[in-house]
C-alpha cells in the first residue's frame, strides 16, 4: 500500500505564497505520474499540475506562471509552489500518484487526505 501525507496548507492573503509537500510511504516498487489536484466547495475536483517520472510537467491554465511543481524522487515527495495566491485559489488540495507495490502488481492511483488552503482578499 502506498500511504500520502500532504503538509504546508493554510490561511494567506491574496499575493501570498504557499508551499505544499507530499512525501510518499509504505510499501510501493515503483510511482510514476505525481500530481495536485483541488477542489473548492460546491466543484469537481480538478488537476491543478502533474509531474512524470522523467520531470515532465503539466499545468492548468488558471495557474500557469504563478504555481510550480516538483519531485525529489530519493525523498518520495512532491512540492507544489504557490505563488500570487488569489481567492480562487481556495481549496482542498489533493496529492495524486500512480504506483504500483510489486514488480508483478497492477499500477494504481493513491490520494491524500487533503490539506485546506484558503486565500482571502
Amino acid at each position: 500500500q502506498v500511504q500520502l501525507v500532504e503538509s504546508g496548507g493554510g490561511l494567506v492573503q491574496a499575493g501570498g505564497s504557499l508551499r505544499l509537500s507530499c512525501a510518499a510511504s509504505g510499501r510501493f516498487f515503483s510511482i510514476s505520474t505525481m500530481a495536485w489536484y483541488r477542489q473548492a466547495p460546491g466543484m469537481q475536483r480538478d488537476l491543478v499540475a502533474r509531474v512524470g517520472s522523467g520531470d515532465s510537467t503539466n499545468y492548468a491554465d488558471s495557474v500557469k506562471g504563478r504555481f510550480t511543481i516538483s519531485r525529489d524522487n530519493a525523498k518520495n515527495t512532491v512540492y507544489l509552489q504557490m505563488n500570487s495566491l488569489k481567492p480562487e485559489d481556495t481549496a482542498i488540495y489533493y496529492c495524486y500518484t500512480y504506483a504500483k507495490t510489486g514488480y508483478t502488481s497492477s499500477w494504481s492511483t493513491y490520494w491524500g487526505q487533503g490539506t485546506q488552503v484558503t486565500v482571502s482578499s
